[in-house]
């Protein structure tokens, strides 16, 4: 197994203790509000720490929109919630250019109005309620993180993520996200029912009164100077390697993929699932206190991370083969133990 030539220096490992110390901080701030659902609570961090966008999918009432708020209140961050419907318009998210007349000169020109899309969090409620078109408006500024109206592009603030939730389609009303919106989020967090214990402590709690207010525990500073640190931590060949090879084992009709990958898949992830695993590798290892990623790691991450990048195809569907079955079987299929070495050109 080779490493790569990046080190961590002495100030490095002082500074991912303190990211781990922080991160522990801010889980336990949210714990006040939010039982249970300590899964979906590490991914949600992972997405911020790694700079990207998370989607979370769970039926209606468990508490998915109180989970993005709650982070919120922990991070020092400005926030907006934008609550998608059939008629929104893409202007309603991105804004628009106003006709503004002037008191004085009575001149009149054409001012830029900010929608609610220039916040550093943004919580998209619902998501999946708005046709594609208005889906498509949030693709630039997820990707780009910079909207373009008229002639003029306009930067969003950082650090900038989009913790966005959505029914089950199964459900009335919802419209499938478009597959390159889905790319452009990090993870896919499946958010499920609570214990009996943690639903009978949330009865307890709810009707007792108001909730405790959450104290924030990071600056935008901070976040970002932590997304850096994420960026700066090595990741050894076997971590990177691995990481390729799984990704490559769901493109159905290549040499690298298994039997049941061309039996009952229609299309595998791209090149961003690789940066995916990789990036998310190492913040779920920031936040344990290691400064470097490990395969375990990967494996840790790899459901919400490749759930939406790879589409099971009809003979799946008949068979009751999903996603996350085929995400347990490119585990067993991959070997984590191999010796992964670059592939020549």
């Amino acid at each position: 197994m080779n490493e790569t030539t990046e080190s961590v220096s002495k100030d490095d490992v002082a500074e991912i203790a303190k990211w781990k110390a922080a991160c522990e901080r801010l889980r336990a701030e949210m714990a006040k509000v939010i039982v249970g659902q300590d899964e979906a609570i590490e991914q949600m961090l992972i997405s911020v720490l790694a700079r990207g966008h998370a989607l979370l999918e769970g039926v209606p009432g468990i508490a998915k929109t109180l989970m993005v708020h709650t982070l919120a209140d922990g991070l020092n961050l400005s926030f907006h919630r934008i609550q998608f419907t059939p008629d929104m318009m893409p202007s309603d998210i991105t804004g628009t250019d106003v006709l503004q007349e002037d008191p004085v000169t009575r001149e009149r020109k054409y001012e830029f109005v900010r929608g609610p899309i220039f916040a550093n969090i943004i919580l998209g409620d619902e998501i999946n309620r708005t046709p594609p078109k208005t889906q498509a408006s949030m693709l630039e500024a997820m990707q780009e993180r910079m909207i373009s109206a008229g002639t003029k592009d306009y930067k969003l603030p950082d650090p900038f993520f989009v913790l966005a939730t959505q029914n089950p389609l199964e459900q009335e009303g919802t419209y499938p996200l478009p597959e390159a919106q889905l790319d452009r989020f990090l993870l896919y967090i499946k958010v499920g029912y609570p214990t009996g214990a943690e639903e009978w402590e949330i009865a307890r709690r709810v009707t007792s009164g108001s909730l405790p207010k959450i104290e924030p525990v990071l600056t935008a500073e901070e976040i970002v100077a932590a997304q850096q640190m994420v960026l700066r931590m090595p990741a050894c060949d076997q971590v990177v390697g691995y990481s390729w090879a799984l990704v490559r084992a769901t493109r159905p009709g290549t040499p690298e993929a298994p039997d049941f990958v061309n039996k009952w898949v229609n299309w595998g992830a791209g090149p961003r699932g690789v940066l995916t695993l990789i990036a998310a590798a190492k913040a779920r290892a920031l936040m344990q206190g290691r400064f470097h990623a490990s395969v375990e790691d990967v494996q840790a991450i790899i459901a919400p991370a490749l759930r939406h990048r790879m589409r099971p195809n009809y003979a799946a569907m008949a068979a009751n083969i999903n996603s996350e079955k085929l995400i347990e079987m490119l585990l067993e299929a991959v070997p984590a133990d191999a010796v992964y070495e670059t592939p020549k050109a």
